[in-house]
């Protein structure tokens, strides 16, 4: 049974206690991605064969494939992506920056353009789930910023074919060209290119630790979005809430992954008490059971805090992937939230509504990172670049200020570049 701590009675290392994957794949991923870097479409082939037991004659997906496979979903499913969409795009519509200048004295303007990359790479899990919804949220974001080509990897099936509801996905979302490889060797495929895949300037998407560290690892050749650890729920509530409804929100996040970590900070015993005889009622009706029960047994606890304001210090210090404010007056508690990927308000706002249909990105910082990081939005897909003009005017009125302050820093050729332009 997940275990039920109370502050005042346990130390903050048992409050924040977490088991942490040590998986070292380090050389393996190094190894793959300088194969695929020397041998290119060659290297990507014989991966696919060895891990994917997928033998291609093409790596890309055709646009035959792509329509076989949007006529072959549901049309009930297409309706919920066209409607998830739609949400996600009036949403990340409302971030977009514009350029601007400045022209505040005579003779001088200064402005920031703000570019889209020219190309941005999506990488898709495949495995034993498909997510079209990761396709929704990374893609979007980047077609709304601007970016002329968004690639997509995914590895294929042992048929060599990708998973229809995935392509579907990428079909609506805008996706530019679609691959079928996956692993690390996928990273390496976006970082360096090959002969089919082109090179990309920024790698967004979840994976594996393979994945994670591939991404590592190009960090600097090209950008990344995050290197993110497993899922995590924390649930903020009060004594009000329905024991049935936090149980399932746990669960949510429990039956992603062994490693995911669900927490629920509350302000009463009782309801502590019955939120884990909930939870062990629910867990054998879920179909990722298994998961769910190690995941619970490994990072699940429930802390009862002194108060709401407590558990909001517990949940600052926890910086959790999604946060869920369980309790009567959610806004209230809104200022005090400082560190969170995505806060979900109120008892009629699972995080699930994050994961598919609200709007908001689900692609979130974990493992803590939420102190200085954030959700994937269009900045991730932009650039800024500066640029100044002056007058001569404008240089004669503050190229002295300019050499003085060269001078000073040793620097006498900055100096001179200044007043050189004023001797004739």
């Amino acid at each position: 049974m997940i275990p039920i701590l109370k502050q005042g009675e346990v130390t903050n290392d048992e409050i924040f206690a977490r088991t942490v994957p040590t998986v070292n794949v380090e050389g393996i991923v190094s190894e793959i991605i300088d194969n695929v870097r020397k041998n290119g479409d060659a290297a990507l082939y014989e991966y696919c064969l060895k891990f994917d037991k997928a033998e291609l004659s093409s790596l890309q997906v055709t646009e035959e494939e792509i329509d076989f496979a949007v006529s072959s979903v549901e049309p009930r499913f297409l309706e919920v992506l066209e409607r998830a969409a739609k949400n996600i795009r009036a949403f990340h519509e409302k971030q977009v920056r514009n350029s601007f200048i400045v022209n505040t004295e005579p003779g001088v303007v200064m402005g920031q353009k703000v570019i889209p990359v020219d190309r941005a790479g999506l990488y898709v899990p495949g495995g034993t789930a498909a997510y079209p919804s990761t396709v929704l949220m990374d893609s979007i974001p980047a077609k709304i910023a601007g970016v002329p080509t968004v690639v997509m990897v995914t590895p294929p099936r042992a048929d060599g074919t990708v998973n229809p509801v995935i392509l579907a996905a990428a079909k609506i979302a805008g996706v530019d060209k679609i691959f079928k490889v996956g692993g690390a060797q996928a990273i390496a495929a976006l970082a360096y290119g090959t002969e089919t895949i082109p090179k990309v300037d920024k790698i967004v998407g979840p994976g594996n630790a393979f994945v994670a560290e591939a991404k590592k690892q190009v960090f600097g050749k090209v950008s990344i979005d995050m290197i993110a650890g497993p899922s995590e729920i924390l649930i903020v509530s009060d004594k009000n809430s329905d024991p049935r409804h936090l149980a399932a929100d746990l669960l949510s996040q429990a039956e992603h992954d062994r490693m995911a970590s669900a927490v629920l900070v509350c302000d009463s015993e009782a309801l502590a008490v019955k939120v884990a005889e909930e939870i062990e009622r629910q867990i054998p009706l879920l179909e990722r059971a298994d998961i769910a029960r190690d995941s619970i047994d490994n990072n699940g606890k429930i802390i009862v805090a002194r108060d709401l304001s407590c558990a909001v210090e517990i949940s600052n210090e926890l910086a959790p992937e999604h946060l869920e404010l369980c309790v009567d007056d959610p806004f209230g508690l809104l200022d005090s939230i400082r560190h969170a990927g995505s806060i979900f308000m109120g008892r009629n706002c699972p995080e699930a509504l994050g994961d598919y249909m609200a709007g908001p990105n689900h692609t979130l910082p974990t493992s803590g990172t939420a102190k200085f990081s954030s959700p994937l939005s269009v900045d991730d897909f932009v650039k800024k670049t500066q640029y100044t003009y002056f007058t001569r005017e404008a240089l004669e009125n503050i190229a002295e200020d300019v050499a003085y302050f060269a001078e000073k820093e040793g620097l006498t050729a900055h100096a001179k570049s200044a007043t050189v332009r004023l001797e004739d």
